[in-house]
């Protein structure tokens, strides 16, 4: 797991992002079991609590599913497919921000259509 500490991006959201690439890559499969909340923060030296959040978030959109006294795993029934319009709404605006500095920076239509393929493409694959 990759956490920058001197990143805009909230930790916690960063914890977030990191098991759900490594759902989508293959790393992590339905099943697998996740660290202790205690032992996540202690690897990645943030507080417990930083974890925590990040793993309610991830109970509350079903990529995760914690059973009391066993552990916290990866859900048997993730569904990657399931769209949150909340969400999609923020990843629009923020999206929209991004492209605005890709045009400011001289990148034309094709060359957004070339970086987003080719970050789509890096994502889906299963090394």
């Amino acid at each position: 797991m990759r956490i920058d500490i001197k990143s805009n991006k909230p930790l916690y959201e960063q914890i977030i992002s990191n098991i759900k690439e490594n759902v989508l890559k293959g790393y992590l499969n339905p099943g697998d079991e996740l660290p202790s909340i205690r032992r996540m923060a202690m690897e990645l030296s943030v507080t417990p609590g930083t974890v925590a959040k990040a793993y309610q978030e991830l109970e509350r959109t079903k990529i995760i599913e914690t059973i009391r006294g066993k552990g916290t795993y990866i859900a048997s029934d993730i569904d990657m497919k399931r769209v949150d319009n909340d969400k999609l709404e923020a990843i629009e605006k923020e999206l929209t921000n991004q492209l605005l500095e890709l045009i400011y920076m001289g990148m034309s239509k094709d060359d957004v259509r070339e970086l987003i393929e080719r970050l789509y493409e890096n994502l889906k694959k299963e090394d």
